[in-house]
């Protein structure tokens, strides 16, 4: 037991560390190009921070854990706008949001967590609804890099190590998942309880702290809109991708329990991320409002015990 706790601390932290500096390199490579920072946040940002997800997902799937990935996903998304946005805010004590959201970034977001909630309901995930996320996710891509109307930034200038350096981090996500997964199926059976319960909490938490990272130190940077594009972007892609490409290794099962409590409450949590983004700044009491939530989300799992 004390052996794979270390295991999941290490491949973690091993997980983390790939998907920082896969982020800094990718943020170059697209400040490079001309992007703009919200567009940065939702595309090449939110692909790097949700690549631990994607990588463990698949991982478990072909490892006979598949009950991991809806628990991720939903976690995930709920500690992305509850602790990651709330953190971020707290940090600089009131973020602003220069971006129009409501009008079209904000309904994708909430269509999409609806759509995975209808989705779901039969406990099934078929081979047509994994291929409709994947056009949902390609549609909200082609929205974000088409319809950047946002002043581009000074190109800055990249060479071939930072291209290296994205590709190594790359490798390292995939070696940290492989044995973040493994320690995972470990624990679960070593304390008797679902796996399901420790993707939607502690795997969610370990593989958000990438947003975390980024998020905050985009904030304390003045860059507000890469802090919330990220957030929403990387929500986005947990639906879509994370939930559709694992699909294809193999059938997923989905635990009877995410629809009890999970599926609902990151509903309701998207819906409340609405809310806050409605008058363009989130205040540290709003912030606090959002981690607030979170800690009864954590809570009320260890209360159910979300054991299947």
């Amino acid at each position: 037991m004390i052996v794979s706790l270390g295991i999941f601390v290490v491949s973690l932290t091993v997980l983390i560390f790939g998907s920082n500096k896969f982020i800094d390199s990718a943020e170059r490579i697209g400040l490079s190009w001309g992007i703009s920072p919200f567009v940065i946040g939702v595309t090449l940002i939110s692909l790097g921070t949700s690549l631990p997800e994607l990588t463990t997902s698949v991982l478990s799937v072909l490892s006979g854990s598949s009950e991991i990935v809806v628990g991720n996903v939903v976690g995930s998304n709920i500690t992305n706008i509850l602790l990651v946005l709330g953190i971020s805010a707290i940090a600089v004590k009131k973020l602003h949001i220069e971006r129009d959201i409501m009008s079209e970034d904000v309904p994708l977001l909430f269509g999409s967590s609806v759509l995975l909630w209808f989705v779901l309901r039969d406990l099934h995930f078929s081979l047509f609804e994994a291929i409709l996320f994947l056009f949902g996710l390609v549609g909200f891509l082609m929205y974000s890099i088409g319809g950047d109307d946002d002043e581009a930034p000074e190109r800055e200038k990249t060479n071939a190590l930072t291209y290296l350096i994205l590709l190594g981090a790359g490798f390292a996500i995939f070696i940290g998942a492989k044995f973040t997964v493994s320690s995972i199926e470990t624990i679960a059976t070593d304390l008797g309880i679902s796996p399901s319960l420790i993707s939607i909490s502690l795997l969610a938490l370990g593989t958000s702290l990438p947003e975390v990272v980024v998020s905050v130190s985009a904030a304390r940077k003045g860059k507000h809109a890469i802090a919330v594009g990220n957030v929403l972007g990387s929500n986005i892609f947990n639906t879509y991708a994370v939930m559709a490409i694992p699909s294809f290794f193999g059938e997923l099962v989905i635990p009877e329990s995410i629809l009890v409590f999970g599926l609902p409450f990151m509903v309701v949590t998207t819906i409340l991320f609405s809310l806050v983004c409605y008058s363009k700044t989130i205040s540290f009491w709003k912030a606090g409002m959002l981690v607030s939530f979170y800690i009864f989300f954590i809570a009320e799992l260890i209360r159910l015990g979300f054991v299947n």
